[in-house]
C-alpha cells in the first residue's frame, strides 16, 4: 500500500467519530460552509432591492429585530437538532419520535425542488462570465432582448419540453462541481469546495463593490438607499419584509443547517459559530446593498433620471438585464461584468452544495450508501429534472412559480411545524436549549428568552405568514397577471404536492441502517441549564 493511501485513509479515519460518522475538519471548516450556505444569490439580487422598497435606512431596525428575534433562535434550534440527534433531517426528526420522520422527508424534498432550478441561475450566471469578457448584449436596451434570446424564452407562459442548450453546457459543468464536492465527502469535498470558492467569492465582490463606489452617481444611488423613511415603520408589510428577508436569508428551518450541524464534533461551540454566521451573512447583504445601489446610482446618472424611475432592482431582471445594461455604460465594463457574474456563481454553487447535502445525506442514511453513491443517486435525477422542467424554453416561468409556492408555502409551512413540534408536541425545547449552554460552554446564556422566541414568537408570526400566502394564492393566485391559474396550478400547487408525496413515500420505505439505534450526546448539566 502506498504511503499517500495510507495518509489518506488516516486523514478519512480522524474526520469519523466512534459511531463512523463523517465531521467536520475543524470547527473553522463548519464555519465557512455555515456561511457559505447562507451567503447566495438572494443576498446579492434581493436584500438591496428589499431594503430599498421598504423604508431605505430605517429598514435596518426591523431587520436588526428580525434578526435577533427569529433569525438566530430558528438556527440555533436548527443547530441543536442536528447536532445532539447527529443525523439527516429524517433520522433526527425520526430519533425524536418515529412520528415524526415525514417532517424530515418534507425538508430534504423542498430542499431537492429548490436545488434543481438553483442550478439553473446559477449555469445563466456562468454564461454572462463569458458573455461580459466583450459585453456581447450590446447597448442600453439590448441587455433584455440579449437574455430572453439566450434563454430562448417561450412567448407565454406554457410548459416546453425543448431544452436550451446554450444553458445545458454551463448547468452540466454546475452539476459535475457540485457533485463531485459532495462525492468527496463532509472533510475532503464540502469543506474543501466551501474554503475555495467562500473566500474567492469574497475577494471579488469587495473588488466589485469598490469600483462601483467609485462611479459618476455611487453616492445619489448610495442615498437613495440609505435615507432612512421611518413612516414606513408604521407599515406592517415593512416588518414582515424583515421577517421574511432574515428568515431565507440564513437558510434556516428546511434542513440545512441542521444537517451541517451534525457533522461537528461532540464539543463543539454551537453558540458562538452561530453569531459569526449570522452576523457575517448580514454583513455581506449590506456590502451587496452597497454595491447594487452605487451601480444603480450609475445607471440613474447616464438616464438624467432618479433611482426610483429605474426598474428591475432586485431578483433576475437586476443580475441578468439590468445590471448588463449598466455595463454597457460604464468604462472597464467587461471586467466589472466577469467580477459580478462569477461572484453570483460563487455565492450560488456554496448555496447549492448545501441544499444537495441535505438530499444526499438523508438518501445516504436511508439505504446505507457511501457519499459519492448517494451523491450520483441524487445528482442524476436533480441534474434530469433542472434540464427538463426549468432548462427548456418555458423554464424562466416555471422557475418564477416553482420559487414563490415552495418558499411561501413549503419552507414556511416546515419553519412552523418545527417549531411548534419541539415546543409543543415532545416538549423538547428545554432539553436542547440545555444543549446548545453545555456543548457551546456558555452557562445559561441561551435562557428561556429562547424557548419563548422558538415556541411563541416566531411560529405565531410564521403562521400568519403561512396562513396569508395560502389564502392570497388560492384567491388571487401569485401573479394573475403573467399567469393562468392553469399554468400556476401545474407548477405552483404541483410542486408543493410533490414535495408531499415524495416525503409521504419515503417515510413509508424500509431504513436499511439503524437508525433507531442511537443514544444522544450525554448532558451533564443541572436541570437549569448550565454547562458544567
Amino acid at each position: 500500500m502506498s504511503t499517500s493511501r495510507t495518509e489518506s485513509r488516516g486523514t478519512a479515519a480522524k474526520n469519523t467519530d466512534a459511531s463512523g460518522r463523517e465531521q467536520w475538519g475543524s470547527q473553522l471548516g463548519f464555519l465557512v460552509a455555515a456561511i457559505g450556505s447562507a451567503i447566495g444569490l438572494g443576498n446579492i439580487w434581493r436584500f438591496p432591492g428589499v431594503a430599498y422598497e421598504n423604508g431605505g435606512g430605517a429598514f435596518m431596525i426591523p431587520y436588526v429585530v428580525a434578526l435577533l428575534g427569529a433569525g438566530i433562535p430558528i438556527l440555533f434550534l436548527d443547530y441543536a437538532l442536528g447536532h445532539r440527534f447527529r443525523g439527516s433531517a429524517p433520522a433526527v426528526f425520526r430519533r425524536i419520535s418515529k412520528k415524526l420522520e415525514f417532517l424530515g422527508w418534507w425538508q430534504v424534498l423542498l430542499c431537492f425542488v429548490i436545488m434543481t432550478y438553483y442550478a439553473v441561475i446559477i449555469a445563466w450566471s456562468l454564461r454572462y462570465v463569458f458573455y461580459s469578457a466583450n459585453v456581447a448584449w450590446g447597448k442600453g436596451s439590448n441587455a433584455a432582448n440579449h437574455f430572453n434570446n439566450f434563454i430562448e424564452a417561450a412567448p407565454a407562459p406554457q410548459y416546453s419540453l425543448a431544452p436550451v442548450w446554450n444553458v445545458a453546457l454551463p448547468l452540466a459543468v454546475v452539476w459535475i462541481v457540485v457533485l463531485v464536492a459532495i462525492g468527496r465527502g463532509v472533510s475532503r469535498g464540502i469543506e474543501v469546495a466551501n474554503k475555495v470558492f467562500l473566500p474567492l467569492l469574497v475577494v471579488l465582490f469587495v473588488a466589485l463593490v469598490l469600483r462601483a463606489l467609485t462611479l459618476p452617481g455611487a453616492s445619489e444611488g448610495l442615498n437613495a438607499l440609505w435615507t432612512p423613511d421611518f413612516s414606513a415603520l408604521k407599515e406592517p408589510k415593512v416588518w414582515l419584509a424583515a421577517f421574511t428577508q432574515i428568515f431565507y436569508s440564513l437558510s434556516v428551518a428546511f434542513g440545512i443547517m441542521l444537517t451541517y450541524a451534525s457533522y461537528l464534533r461532540r464539543r463543539s461551540n454551537l453558540v458562538g459559530t452561530g453569531l459569526v454566521a449570522s452576523f457575517a451573512n448580514s454583513s455581506f447583504e449590506i456590502l451587496a446593498g452597497i454595491g447594487v445601489f452605487a451601480t444603480l446610482g450609475f445607471m440613474a446618472a447616464q438616464q438624467n433620471t432618479s433611482i426610483g424611475n429605474l426598474e428591475g432592482v432586485q431578483g433576475i431582471k437586476l443580475s441578468f438585464i439590468t445590471f448588463p445594461a449598466v455595463i454597457s455604460e460604464m468604462p472597464g465594463g467587461a471586467i466589472f461584468g466577469v467580477l459580478f457574474f462569477l461572484s453570483l456563481a460563487f455565492a450560488g454553487i456554496t448555496s447549492l452544495i448545501s441544499l444537495v447535502q441535505v438530499v444526499a445525506a438523508g438518501v445516504a442514511e436511508k439505504f446505507n450508501l457511501r457519499p459519492a453513491a448517494s451523491a450520483m443517486a441524487v445528482g442524476i435525477p436533480a441534474a434530469a429534472v433542472s434540464l427538463m422542467v426549468f432548462g427548456t424554453k418555458s423554464g424562466i416561468y416555471s422557475l418564477d412559480v416553482v420559487d414563490a409556492y415552495i418558499n411561501a408555502i413549503g419552507v414556511v409551512a416546515s419553519a412552523v411545524l418545527v417549531c411548534l413540534i419541539t415546543a409543543y408536541g415532545v416538549r423538547n425545547l428545554k432539553q436542547l436549549q440545555r444543549h446548545l449552554n453545555f456543548v457551546s460552554e456558555t452557562g445559561n446564556l441561551v435562557g428561556a428568552w429562547w424557548r419563548w422566541l422558538v415556541g411563541v414568537v416566531v411560529p405565531a408570526f410564521l403562521s400568519y405568514v403561512l396562513v396569508s400566502g395560502i389564502v392570497g394564492y388560492i384567491r388571487n393566485q401569485y401573479d394573475a397577471k403573467s399567469y393562468t391559474r392553469g399554468f400556476e396550478n401545474a407548477f405552483g400547487w404541483g410542486s408543493v404536492a410533490v414535495v408531499f408525496v415524495g416525503a409521504l413515500v419515503f417515510t413509508l420505505i424500509r431504513w436499511r441502517t439503524p437508525v433507531d439505534d442511537f443514544e444522544p450526546i450525554s448532558l451533564e448539566a443541572s436541570n437549569t441549564g448550565g454547562a458544567r
